[in-house]
């Protein structure tokens, strides 16, 4: 076609009509490019490509559908002959069809051509048992009809090996003929199993060796599915089984499906490896432990099972075995395992919960076995055998760690660090579910918890991981609040194991090097002296104010050792749990006002003494000195003094003057540290004191105290006086015009709240942004305050 002559029709494919446009600023010499075949480009969405497949899909569905309704309805109006010569003209021309197509590379009508001649083979074999063996059994003659289909489905494949359909759809149809047939003979339910598992392995070989990707993926699907189906009535019937000889068919057909399984996962890509071996593992353990279960007792059939997972794993150790294989392997010994250990799980946590409902009582003396002290005894006719799982899952995790550490040279992390900490988890729980199990005696279960407390304590003291660390720290702590729960059936047990895990738990602080167990166990150790303290108490028969200052002891000696010690993971939390002890204290003297003044003062005193060490100064002398004060007003308060200025006057006039004398040595101290307890001390007495005061000679001294205090502050630019002396002048001056306040207010309407409310509103608003600017003016004049 030359340039300038009109085109007759449409260009051809591989020369699409130019669109070349010449670039902005070039000249009249520039001219298009010379014609040629472009460069082959990806079709757009909702291009050709896209237009055309939808047609020959719309297509072919009509032609089914046509096809379908052909064969319900007009078979019947035509003769044998008819109907063969039409069954075998459109049949074998629509397979025919595709074979033209090909040879002119119109694909895509060949596969959607191809797809209808499947969907007409299907028809055909409809029609024949319809209209020649209409007395032919159904599932019998569906299952020879899909054999055959898969047959010449896959011949039509190969011949035609362009197409991508026939192939896929004959391993579709090979899916069927086995489990049709088992239908066709009344096969029982192994039998289906069977079958499923034959069609499974067909499927596994199809996957292997089949042409093409669609080939492969259709056959492991159907592989997975035919084999899932086949494994899971085995293992309900091995399950069902009441005898070993019952329980033997389910277990050949669960070993058959390892077989397959292990088959597959040695020539699946990828992770359908792993996957093949940890159906194979799981199909062993289900297939050889099913028949024993038969002969033991309901709970003890998870020990069998559990045994029987450790098999599977051994074959970690072959190294003919590809190694995703072999993953498989041990995920499912692993998988077994835990499933094995979460049956036991429910008598590990009755045991820890259950001596939090004592059906003995506090210190209502020492039963003979500690099951009685429990409130759990319902679980244990179906849980003897669970500290045998555990037992049993420590030693098989052990012997795997053992054996990975011979093999790789001692590994310290990664999955076997983690094995390592399980097995001392199991090991603790098996060791602790045994002795309520056994129905030991009291005092024996307590001495093997607080063994067991110390050996898992020494494991995370020192460990080889921080996995093993962690699940020492943690079991140490459970196994401490359980041994600390049953002691308290008897005063004695009380004592011995509290005072036994202070030292247990302090030892534990000292050896370590983890900053984690140091924090806990050092705050453990004093929540143990916190215990026998209390106890202490409630033995000598103190009542709770005067065991507040027995308490006292604990807070104390934390402060001593805090001043000895210098690594933070052990000094901060001895200080923290020394507070607690502190608070603890406080709560026990509040209903008793001289014992929280003598606790409050003791308090003050501690705090003081940390507040020695330069760190702790900044924050600890502060809450010193407010817990004096507060001691202070307390006993004022307890001692019913009626002039309370007597006794706080010169106290603050001395504090006031080291205050002052403070400050001459060092001019950056603020004026709270200086002058605020000294001021606090007598300021906040007077308020309380003359706000009850009916007379006016009390109330106008403190107005001119503060008065005084206020003006100090203002002219010498300290903080502290500055608002203390204004914040108890306006108290004052409240006080004073309280009565006539409520004098007015009664004499108003009620309507006049409301408007008052209103206009304050309105001028706030009116005025918010001088107001909001006056306001950061007196931060900043008392910020620039000492």
């Amino acid at each position: 076609m030359l340039p300038g002559r009109p085109w007759l029709g449409a260009p051809p494919r591989a020369w699409p009509a130019p669109t070349w446009q010449p670039p902005s600023g070039a000249g009249p010499q520039a001219a298009p490019p010379a014609w040629g075949p472009p460069a082959r480009q990806a079709p757009a969405v909702g291009g050709t490509r896209v237009v055309q497949h939808v047609l020959l899909i719309l297509g072919g569905l009509l032609l089914a559908v046509a096809a379908v309704a052909f064969t319900l309805v007009g078979w019947g109006e035509m003769g044998i002959a008819g109907r063969s010569v039409v069954l075998a003209a459109v049949t074998a021309g629509t397979l025919a069809a595709p074979v033209p197509l090909l040879r002119r590379g119109l694909t895509a009508t060949a596969e959607a051509v191809a797809g209808l001649g499947l969907l007409l083979t299907v028809l055909d074999a409809y029609a024949l048992h319809a209209a020649v063996v209409p007395g032919a059994e159904g599932p019998g003659f569906a299952a020879l009809a899909s054999a055959a289909l898969a047959a010449v489905w896959t011949a039509y494949g190969l011949g035609l090996g362009r197409l991508r359909l026939p192939l896929p759809a004959a391993v579709v149809a090979g899916q069927f003929p086995l489990v049709l047939w088992a239908w066709s003979a009344g096969a029982s339910p192994l039998g289906f199993g069977w079958a499923l598992l034959a069609t499974a392995a067909a499927g596994v070989l199809a996957g292997v060796g089949g042409r093409g990707l669609e080939v492969r993926a259709v056959a492991w699907l159907g592989a997975a599915v035919a084999g899932a189906a086949g494994l899971l009535i085995g293992l309900g019937a091995s399950l069902a089984a009441d005898g070993p000889l019952d329980a033997a068919g389910p277990g050949a057909l669960l070993l058959t499906g390892a077989v397959v399984a292990l088959a597959a996962g040695w020539r699946a890509p990828g992770e359908g490896a792993v996957a093949g071996g940890v159906v194979a593992g799981l199909a062993v353990v289900a297939g050889v432990g099913g028949v024993p279960r038969t002969e033991v007792p309901g709970s003890w059939a998870v020990v069998v099972y559990l045994l029987c997972g450790a098999a599977p794993a051994l074959l970690w150790w072959l190294e003919a075995v590809p190694r995703p294989v072999r993953r498989g392997v041990l995920g499912a010994s692993a998988a077994v395992t835990g499933l094995a250990v979460l049956t036991a799980l429910p008598a590990v946590t009755a045991v820890l919960l259950g001596p939090a409902a004592l059906r003995t009582g506090v210190w209502s003396g020492a039963p003979e076995g500690v099951r009685d002290v429990t409130a759990v005894s319902g679980v244990w006719p179906d849980a003897v055998a669970a500290p045998v799982v555990l037992l049993v899952a420590a030693v098989l995790l052990g012997a795997g760690y053992a054996a990975a550490r011979v093999r790789e040279g001692g590994p310290r992390t990664g999955s076997w660090a983690v094995a390592g900490a399980g097995v001392l988890g199991l090991g603790w729980a098996a060791a602790l579910v045994l002795t309520v199990v056994a129905e030991a005696p009291y005092a024996v279960a307590l001495a093997v918890d607080v063994v067991l407390v110390a050996g898992v304590l020494a494991v995370a003291a020192r460990p080889v991981s921080d996995a093993l660390a962690r699940t020492g720290l943690w079991c140490a702590v459970a196994g401490a609040v359980n041994a600390g729960l049953l002691a308290l059936a008897a005063e004695p047990a009380t004592y011995a194991v509290a005072g036994a895990f202070v030292v247990v738990f302090a030892a534990g602080s000292a050896r370590s090097r983890v900053a984690t167990v140091q924090v806990v166990t050092t705050v453990f150790a004093v929540v143990c002296a916190l215990v026998v303290a209390l106890a202490a108490g409630a033995s000598l028969g103190l009542g709770a104010p005067r065991t507040a200052a027995l308490v006292l002891a604990v807070p104390a000696v934390a402060v001593a050792l805090a001043a000895r010690l210098r690594a933070p993971a052990r000094v901060v939390p001895l200080e923290a749990a020394g507070a607690f002890c502190a608070l603890v204290a406080v709560g026990l003297a509040a209903t008793d006002a001289p014992y929280l003044a003598l606790v409050l003062g003791l308090c003050g005193v501690l705090t003081a003494a940390v507040a020695v060490r330069p760190e702790r100064g900044p924050w600890a002398g502060p809450v010193a000195a407010g817990l004096l004060l507060l001691a202070s007003w307390v006993w004022l308060v307890a001692a019913e003094v009626p002039g309370p200025e007597a006794y706080t006057l010169p106290v603050s006039v001395l504090a006031c003057g080291v205050g002052y004398l403070r400050r001459r040595k060092d001019s950056e101290v603020s004026s709270w540290a200086s002058y605020g307890p000294g001021l606090a001390l007598t300021l906040v007495p007077g308020v309380v004191a003359a706000w009850p005061d009916p007379h006016w000679q009390r109330p106008l001294l403190l107005g001119v105290a503060a008065l005084a205090v206020t003006l100090a502050g203002a002219r010498y630019r300290l903080q502290a006086p500055l608002l203390m002396g204004g914040g108890v002048l306006a108290l004052d001056a409240l006080h004073e015009l309280a009565p006539h306040v409520a004098q007015v207010l009664d004499a108003l309407p009620r309507w006049a709240f409301p408007a008052l409310a209103g206009l304050l509103l309105l001028a706030a608003g009116a005025t918010y942004e001088q107001r909001l600017r006056d306001a950061r003016r007196v931060r900043e004049s008392l910020g620039r305050m000492r």
